[in-house]
Formats: structure tokens, sequence, C-alpha cells
């Protein structure tokens, strides 16, 4: 896919996103049914209700793509490995989140081509933000609040304090372990809490430089932040350093990864080493 078809087709998967975002909200005002599926996480009316209504518009565009979500049946490896563009969809990212009527929850959508990110779509809508990119097009965030243009928005070098984000839900001895090696070599660092996607949205804005993420994550939570961060100048890696890649398995859980700003820095050296040894 070219720019110029991204560029007709990025404000169409915003347009979806805002809907999607404006169906979960009508639910988080109204109230809403939580139940809990085979793996153990929640699920809500709310995810539901934004999954049939983005699959539904995804189907309405002219450019039409195979589209996996989250809350869609999944298909086995044989039959994913032959797509090479494909949409991938988190409806509602940051459950727990939501459910505990915090606002840190986000509609993701991504287009995968070729096992990368080269569009995505973040959008917080009880916050009213919006974080989008298209391969080649920039990264870009927008407040349903202002009425001025699109922001463009960039990651940064590492400061003399460091500020890393991390998970409310999963920080384990792994995590831990890092900081504290971390701390050891360089000093002081500051850590901020924060749900969802918007994690890796804060670096690519450049309000925080790592996301470690040293917990299992699913394709659908990272794809859209992760174009996202590309083109804002950042990465997502393996914990060896090499690119993170999409539909290359025969499960669509992620490795442990490391979101990262604008900078070089080997981040792997701070791993505890168990994990370094695996």
């Amino acid at each position: 896919m070219n720019q110029e078809q991204l560029l007709i087709l990025l404000p169409e998967i915003r347009r979806i996103a805002v809907g999607a975002g404006e169906k979960i909200m009508e639910i988080y005002k109204s109230g809403f049914d939580t139940e809990t599926k085979s793996d153990d996480s929640p699920v809500t009316s709310a995810d539901l209700a934004a999954n049939k209504y983005i699959d539904e518009e995804l189907k309405k565009l002219d450019l039409q793509f195979p589209i996996l979500s989250e809350e869609s049946a999944h298909l086995p490896f044989e039959e994913r490995a032959s797509r090479d563009t494909y949409w991938l969809v988190d409806p509602l990212d940051g459950t727990k989140e939501f459910i505990n009527r915090r606002d840190s929850f986000t509609v993701n959508i991504a287009l995968i081509d070729q096992h990368k990110p080269i569009m995505g779509v973040v959008y917080a809508p009880a916050l009213g933000l919006s974080y989008f990119a298209g391969k080649g097009l920039g990264s870009f965030k927008t407040s349903d609040k202002s009425s001025t243009e699109p922001e463009a928005i960039h990651s940064r070098d590492v400061p003399d304090t460091a500020i890393f984000v991390g998970s409310r839900s999963h920080t384990g001895e792994d995590m831990v372990k890092f900081l504290e090696n971390y701390e050891a070599d360089n000093g002081q660092y500051d850590l901020q809490s924060m749900g969802s996607s918007l994690k890796m949205c804060m670096v690519a804005e450049g309000n925080a430089d790592l996301y470690p993420r040293l917990w299992l994550t699913s394709e659908w939570d990272t794809a859209a932040a992760h174009c996202i961060l590309n083109e804002a100048g950042g990465k997502i890696v393996n914990i060896d350093m090499s690119p993170l890649l999409y539909n290359t398995k025969d499960s669509l859980l992620n490795p442990y990864f490391f979101a990262i700003g604008n900078n070089s820095v080997a981040w792997n050296k701070y791993l505890p080493k168990s994990l370094i040894d695996s």
C-alpha cells in the first residue's frame, strides 16, 4: 500500500475509532455487564458493542482487508499465515481500567502489512484524545476539545532523569529487578503508571523514554501504538533488541518487549539475569 492510499484511508479509520469510542462511552455512563473469557480476562458489553461497530464499518470501506480482532473468532495460524495485509483491532484496550472507572482505556485499530504496522489509530474516548499515524506520513495527536489542527508528535532523547512508564495491572518481579539494575547503574529515574496502549503513546509524544513490557501482551494490544511510535521516531523491539513483528507464529501473544523513544540505549543490559539467559 502506498502513501497516497494511506493518506486517504487514515481519516476513515480515525472516524471509525471515534465512533467505537462513542459506543463505549454510552455504556460507560449507563452501566455495563462483565463476563470472564476462557483465558480469565474480563470482557464487557462495551467491548462487544465496539467490536461489532468496528467490524461493520471496516467492511464498508472500498479497500477490503481481513479483520483480526480480540473479540472475533481467532483463525488458526495456517489460515492467518496467508494474510499479507489485514486489520488488527482491539475494540477496548484496558478493559480493567474501564471496569474500575479509570479513564485510560482506548480503541486500537492497526493495519498490518508484511508483519509490520503501517497505520495505527489509538483513541481514548474518556479523555477525548486521538493518536494516529501512517507509514511515511508522521505521527499526530489531537483532542476532541480543541479546534486546532492535529499536532505532530516526536519521541525524545533520554534526559538526565529517565522516565519509564509501566502497567497498573502487571508489575512483576522482572520489572522490579530491571528498575533496580537501572538505578544501580544510573541513579534516579521516574516511573509513571498508565493503562492500555497510552503507555506507548506517552513514549511517542516524548512524555516518557521507555516502556519495558516484561509481561505478556497480545498482538492487538500493541499494533496501533507501534505504528504511532515508529512514525514519531521510536521503535518497539524484543528484549534481544530485534524488531517486534506480527503474525509470524501460532500464538498471538507478543514476547516481552521494549517500547523505546528516540535513543539507542541497550536497555536489555538491565534485564534480570534469568531473562538474559532464557
